[in-house]
């Protein structure tokens, strides 16, 4: 049987949920339903995720990528050190896509997005993403659709 096929054929599965001690619920209910909308799986692990939990829930599931939201001000803080887990999860390859008000204070995007991507994230989205950009950039990042 031809690997290629099966690949293709798979459902996208994803990992979301709110970083942190954050309980900002209103945004990830919508993100879920946009993504199952476009027939991705959706694994929703809720608010007040740990990085572990993300993790773990990212093996179980065999997802292609790990979506998170923070809108309290300390995604920064909450996020250091995801990648590096990931990678010692055995994760190398999956995609950490983050949204919201990721830090305290006025800072301009553009230097939010640089310091996240330094972190090891794919995406980085400003608060007022609409949801059907990330489920576009996830097809693009994953080579479907």
């Amino acid at each position: 049987m031809n690997c290629e096929v099966l690949n293709v054929s798979r459902k996208i599965t994803v990992v979301m949920g709110v970083i942190g001690a954050d309980v900002h619920a209103v945004g990830n209910r919508i993100l879920q339903y946009a993504f199952e909308q476009e027939e991705i799986k959706v694994v929703n692990l809720g608010v007040m995720v740990t990085q572990e939990e993300f993790i773990k829930a990212a093996l179980e599931t065999d997802s292609d990528a790990i979506i998170m939201s923070s809108l309290y001000g300390h995604g920064e803080i909450d996020c250091r050190g995801l990648r590096e887990k990931c990678e010692e999860a055995g994760l190398e390859n999956i995609l950490l896509y983050i949204g919201g008000n990721l830090v305290v204070g006025k800072t301009p995007f553009s230097e939010i997005e640089q310091k996240f991507k330094k972190m090891g994230f794919n995406r980085v989205y400003p608060p007022g993403t609409p949801p059907e950009t990330g489920i576009k950039d996830l097809k693009k990042d994953l080579g479907v659709g």
